[in-house]
C-alpha cells in the first residue's frame, strides 16, 4: 500500500464547507429542476430552515447569493421570487467586474472599443439582411426619440443604447442584444465628454439616420461602413479616467 506523503495527500483532504454554500447548492438544484418555476415564490425562510436542518443565517446568506446572481428577487417584507433567466440577467452579473477591469488599465478600454467595433459592424450587416419595414420604422422612431431628448443627457444616452440594441436584436439572437447593451453600458461610463462636446449630439443623430437609411435599402456593406464611421468618431470620446 502506497504511503501518502504531505503533498500527495492534499487532494484527499476533506474540506468542511460553509452551511450557506450547501444550502445554495440545494436551492440552485431546486431552481434548475424547476421544482420552483420562474415567477413563483421561494419557500419561506422557516420552511427552508426546517427542510435543510440549518439556521436562519445560512438560509439568508444563500438567498442573498441567489439574488446577487440574478436568479431571485428579494423585496423587503416579502418572500423571494424566482426570476426568469434571460441573456440580460446573465450578462448583467459581470457588470461590476467589467467596470473594475476597465478601471485597471487604459489598455482594457481600448480592447473594449475594439471588441465593440468588431461586434457592431457584424450586427449591422445581419440587420441589413433581416430588417423588415416595421423594423426600419422602429429604428427611425428611436432616432426621433433621441432627437427629442436633446438637452437631457440620461434620456439621450438611454435612446442611444436602445438604438444599438435594436440593431443587434434584428439578428434574432437575444444574446447578441444583451452583449450590445452591456458593452454600451460599460462604455457610457466614459461618455461624459461627448455630452460636453459642442454639436456631438447632432452628429450622433445624423450618423444614426445614415445607418438606418442604409439598412432600409438592405445595403449591408454600406451600413457597416456607416457604422464604422460613427464608431471612429465616438470612440475618441471615451477616455480612461485617472
Amino acid at each position: 500500500m502506497r504511503k501518502l506523503n504531505t503533498i500527495d495527500g492534499e487532494g484527499d483532504r476533506i474540506v468542511r464547507r460553509k452551511l450557506s454554500e450547501q444550502v445554495l447548492e440545494r436551492l440552485l438544484d431546486m431552481i434548475t429542476r424547476r421544482e420552483i418555476a420562474p415567477g413563483e415564490l421561494m419557500p419561506s425562510e422557516r420552511d427552508l430552515m426546517d427542510r435543510f436542518g440549518v439556521g436562519r443565517p445560512a438560509v439568508r446568506e444563500a438567498l442573498q447569493s441567489l439574488d446577487t446572481m440574478g436568479l431571485i428577487s428579494i423585496s423587503h417584507g416579502e418572500r423571494a421570487r424566482v426570476s426568469a433567466l434571460t441573456a440580460d440577467t446573465v450578462i448583467r452579473q459581470i457588470d461590476g467586474v467589467a467596470q473594475l477591469l476597465l478601471s485597471a488599465s487604459p489598455d482594457n478600454l481600448e480592447h473594449l472599443k475594439q471588441a465593440r467595433r468588431f461586434f457592431e459592424t457584424g450586427m449591422v450587416r445581419l440587420a441589413a439582411a433581416n430588417a423588415t419595414s416595421g423594423d426600419i420604422a422602429e429604428l427611425r422612431a428611436l432616432v426621433d426619440r433621441q432627437r427629442e431628448s436633446l438637452g437631457d443627457a440620461d434620456a439621450f444616452i438611454a435612446a442611444d443604447i436602445a438604438f444599438h440594441r435594436r440593431i443587434a436584436a434584428l439578428s434574432g439572437n437575444p444574446i447578441f442584444a444583451a452583449i450590445s447593451g452591456a458593452m454600451l453600458n460599460w462604455l457610457f461610463n466614459y461618455h461624459a465628454e461627448m455630452l460636453l462636446w459642442s454639436g456631438a449630439e447632432h452628429k450622433t443623430l445624423a450618423e444614426h439616420a445614415t445607418i438606418v437609411d442604409r439598412l432600409a435599402t438592405g445595403d449591408g456593406l454600406g451600413a457597416a461602413a456607416a457604422m464604422e464611421d460613427h464608431l471612429d468618431r465616438t470612440d475618441t470620446l471615451y477616455r480612461h479616467r485617472d
